[in-house]
């Protein structure tokens, strides 16, 4: 305004109020024309004025729109009207980070029908830049609201129209400093949201499992320590639980990763062929398509998968559903009982009210069934199937959430007749061995045990010598003190007496033993060592899956928690009555710690996130110290298994970290692709992932989430990780294929044979593959000898040829300057005159052998050094046992034709022991789950 009126007193000398008049007019476009510039500099500036305020007025008018609209939000309200006509849910949470948002969006809006949802979110904080940004997005800033209030003022709740509401997701804050408080917030929330909307179906979060029963009332409960730990204990003797676990539960259509990139980055030019030497990405074929395994569940009576099982046994339908469909039947629910049972076993009848779960790619209605051709089936009819690898291959095809599944010509066959037809002996294959039928009706003879298998139905009334010598008769019964209220009873291993508290210290002898390390107690099976910071009451739930009543006790593995600070005496209470239970306080960061607590004779070191480390200044942070401690412990000892709990899932590409492998920087590569793609599990192909090796509590946020649609989830997961027993109800095992195993030769043929002599459900497979990298530079030994100054160029150049091919991880190491450091000690040596022959002799045969040290080596030679230090012998220690170069993945359900492989570790349900146990007069065509359920349920009470 001013610029005009300055520049135009050499034209029309307009006022100060002409100049405002002629810039809203030029402005707004109208455009009169009575008042013009003259002269070209007001020109000028006009045009200049009309460019600028092109660009940057629109721009600023949205903003202030936008916060305009945003206050509103904040302090407006939900509208009863749309509350009334629209469905929406509520989530309250004490702060709201964008990880939090991202992970409950894309699990919620992943199911079809609840896309027409809006999600309303209840907070009393503002929103920060990254969630603003966020809802600014058109997808979600049509169906996601943010109100700032709190869920205790009646007034924000009617904000929220939370009488309305479909359901209320009220989310713990975990990275607050005191645990405790946050879950008292949680706690009182519900609380309110109850008082104020008593039918409004809750899904609450909560930390410490304590605090669970003042939230009984809640409709669905996450405690995250009591799942926490249940799971990596299950990980310790069910390899890769935890990634299982988070597959299932998440909403993923099956994760494929761009093979002609990824080949791209890795260079790799490996052709696919037909023998079990698979190319890199084939692996992640295998692994991103069975990932999309989810539970789901149906009416029998209504199912095309399960109809004509009625009247059959549990394990029949399972089989020939597998068989015939691929779909792997998991477990039922009767009509009239709100308790699911996993694996019933072979004398469970299905009946037509029975709501049946399967793991399956997609859900029986979004699969769409084709019948083949009559002439095809006439030609199936007339080929002979010898053996039980000529099962027809089923094949199944994803295609936009919908299964096209082929229904071969296989009706049910009669027990009378056999299934597998033995081969002729005039054949030119060789006679293998049969697999038994699987029965429609069990009988007692049919109950066998699997030649593969060990009996896990001990005979425990007549100990061995050995076992009244060691002191190992077991008791079976329920834990006489829980640490908390609210934990589930679980029938254990048991001592007859308990442990004096001076006893279950593992490093400091008293006067009932003298023994002072792990080495002295002379233990016949490998430790598993808990390193965590204090005994909370959740850790009393890594001791209890390890040791319930259906582990073999020649099995149990020794537990000793490795802790910072020392425990008090009710969990010390609580954990005296388990065999072979000992504690220990220390640190991993100190290696005299780590030795006497047994790592040298440890199975799997298990180290758990810290309550004091997570919550740190700077996001992603708070896992800094643990990945650095884990990453020291994966140098030390190289062959150890270590199952590592972070804070953050972002951060497990750093662990096992190798800087210069480029088949690690080609999966982080891919891992960017899947997260700009709007993956929800952007991280499922990252090695420590995909072996088990590394767990976020946050992955189980869509336990809750998923709640929502499929009400059952939270107790099959129970289930699955020995949180809750049924009567009735199977449990979690594994099973590992042997050399006298691979007759069976395919998984539909494992399949038949377990659930013809265990009635065991196989639900997938842990496999481990050589990865074939070049050998680390740090694992090459130097030798001295081969070196002369006359083929010092030519070391120059193989070293430079080798640094360019090298993919490993250990390239920072300095192989060079040890090279010209042994030169010039070589040459100085030379100069210098030889006072005592037999000295410089000595010095430089300990100079050379030091050279001649590799990293490993050196690692190795300080262990051994502190361990002679302490007094233990370095016999147990094998330094050069190196798991590095293997990957380990999980196929989830994977297809009947899947070929068996050497050590595969094959996922087990098995049926529970006590339900086999002889009744009188037990009637075979009767559900024998529903007799021994009565029986074990007297015996509770008793």
């Amino acid at each position: 305004i001013c610029g005009i009126q300055h520049l135009e007193r050499a034209g029309n000398r307009l006022t100060l109020f002409d100049s405002l008049y002629f810039c809203i007019v030029t402005f707004s476009t109208v455009g009169f024309g009575d008042v013009t510039p003259k002269i070209w500099p007001s020109k000028l500036l006009v045009v200049i004025m009309i460019c600028v305020a092109l660009v940057v007025l629109p721009i600023q008018f949205e903003q202030l729109a936008y916060l305009w609209m945003e206050r509103q939000k904040s302090g407006g309200n939900y509208s009863r009207h749309r509350a009334q006509t629209e469905k929406h849910v509520v989530l309250c949470v004490s702060s709201l980070k964008i990880d939090l948002l991202m992970d409950f969006l894309n699990e919620f809006y992943a199911h079809p029908r609840l896309q027409d949802y809006y999600v309303v979110i209840l907070c009393p904080t503002e929103m920060d830049a990254q969630v603003r940004r966020v809802l600014q997005i058109p997808m979600w800033s049509q169906r996601v609201i943010y109100l700032q209030g709190s869920a205790l003022k009646d007034q924000d709740l009617l904000r929220a129209k939370m009488d309305d509401a479909e359901a209320c997701f009220i989310l713990s804050s975990r990275c607050e400093v005191d645990r405790t408080a946050a879950d008292h917030q949680t706690i009182l929330r519900a609380w309110a949201v109850k008082d104020f909307a008593p039918n409004c179906p809750l899904y609450v979060q909560i930390l410490k499992p304590e605090n669970k029963f003042h939230i009984k009332f809640a409709d669905h409960v996450v405690c995250e320590e009591e799942f926490k730990y249940a799971m990596l204990a299950l990980n310790c003797i069910c390899p890769a639980t935890s990634t299982l676990i988070t597959l299932l539960v998440h909403t993923s259509r099956g994760q494929t990763a761009p093979w002609e990139a990824f080949r791209q980055l890795t260079g790799t030019k490996q052709p696919l062929n037909r023998d079990s030497q698979q190319s890199p990405e084939q692996w992640q074929k295998m692994y991103g398509r069975c990932s999309g395994n989810e539970v789901y569940h149906i009416n029998l009576e209504e199912s095309t998968f399960f109809a004509e099982y009625e009247g059959k046994s549990f394990t029949y339908a399972s089989f020939h559903a597998h068989k015939k469909f691929g779909v792997c039947l998991i477990g039922v629910r009767k009509e009239d009982n709100k308790n699911i049972l996993l694996n019933p076993g072979p004398r469970y009848i299905m009946s037509s009210t029975d709501i049946c779960f399967y793991i399956n790619i997609t859900k029986e209605e979004n699969s769409a069934f084709k019948k083949q051709e009559k002439n095809r089936k006439n030609h199936e009819s007339k080929l002979s199937y010898h053996g039980a690898s000529r099962l027809p291959v089923h094949s199944i095809i994803a295609s936009m959430g919908t299964v096209a599944i082929d229904l071969q010509d296989t009706g049910c066959r009669t027990s009378s007749g056999p299934t597998l037809a033995l081969p002729s002996e005039g054949g030119k294959e060789g006679r293998r061995p049969s697999i038994a039928p699987v029965l429609e009706v069990a009988d007692s003879s049919s109950l066998q045990t699997c030649d593969l298998l060990s009996d896990q139905s001990e005979d425990e009334t007549t100990p061995s010598d050995d076992e009244v010598s060691a002191g190992l008769e077991y008791a079976k019964g329920y834990p006489p003190y829980s640490p908390y209220i609210g934990s589930s009873p679980t029938f254990c291993h048991l001592l007859h007496e308990k442990v004096p508290f001076c006893c279950l210290r593992l490093d400091k002898g008293c006067q009932h033993n003298y023994y002072e390390d792990a080495k002295a107690y002379g233990f016949k099976n490998k430790l598993i060592i808990v390193a965590a910071e204090t005994a909370g009451n959740g850790l009393y739930n890594f001791i209890v899956p390890l040791r319930a009543y259906y582990r073999p006790k020649k099995e149990l593995n020794p537990i000793v928690l490795l802790l910072d600070n020392p425990p008090d005496m009710h969990f010390l209470d609580a954990i005296c009555w388990f065999p072979m239970v000992y504690y220990m306080v220390g640190s991993i960061d100190n290696l005299d710690d780590l030795l006497r607590c047994g790592v040298t004779f440890a199975a799997n070191m298990v180290v758990v996130d810290k309550e004091s480390t997570m919550s740190a200044e700077e996001d992603y942070m708070a896992d800094a110290k643990t990945i650095v401690n884990v990453q020291t412990l994966f140098r030390l000892f190289s062959s150890l298994s270590i199952i590592t709990e972070l804070t953050h899932p972002a951060n497990m590409r750093f662990m096992q970290f190798r800087a210069k492998d480029c088949y690690s920087l080609a999966l982080s590569k891919l891992e960017k692709k899947e997260r700009e793609k709007g993956s929800n599990l952007a991280f499922m192909f990252r090695l420590p992932f995909a072996a088990g090796r590394v767990f976020s509590i946050s992955m189980l946020d869509t336990l809750l989430y998923q709640s929502f649609v499929k009400d059952y989830m939270i107790s099959i997961t129970r289930l699955l990780l020995g949180l809750d027993t049924t009567p009735g109800s199977g449990f979690l095992c594994s099973m590992k294929i042997t050399e006298e195993d691979l007759w069976i030769r395919t998984y539909a043929r494992l399949y038949q044979k377990l659930c013809s002599s265990t009635g065991d459900i196989p639900i997938g497979v842990y496999r481990t593959e050589s990865q074939k990298l070049t050998t680390s530079e740090s694992q090459i030994s130097i030798s001295v000898e081969e070196w002369e100054d006359t083929k010092d160029t030519k070391d120059q150049i193989s070293y430079r040829s080798n640094h360019r091919n090298s993919t490993s991880s250990d390239q920072s190491d300095h192989p060079l300057l040890r090279r010209k450091s042994m030169q010039w000690a070589r040459r100085l040596s030379r100069r210098v005159p030889r006072h005592s022959g037999k000295t410089a002799e000595k010095i430089n045969q300990q100079r050379m052998n030091l050279y001649r040290r590799s990293e490993r080596q050196e690692l190795a030679e300080l262990v051994k050094n502190r361990m002679k230090h302490l007094g233990l012998s370095p016999a147990g220690y094998d330094e050069m046992n190196d798991h590095q170069n293997t990957l380990s993945y999980i196929l989830i359900n994977p297809s009947p034709d899947t070929r068996l492989e050497l050590n595969d570790i094959v996922y087990l349900i098995r049926p529970d022991p006590l339900a086999y146990v002889p009744n009188t007069a037990p009637s075979r065509k009767d559900s024998f789950c529903n007799t021994m359920g009565q029986d074990t349920r007297e015996e509770t009470q008793l």
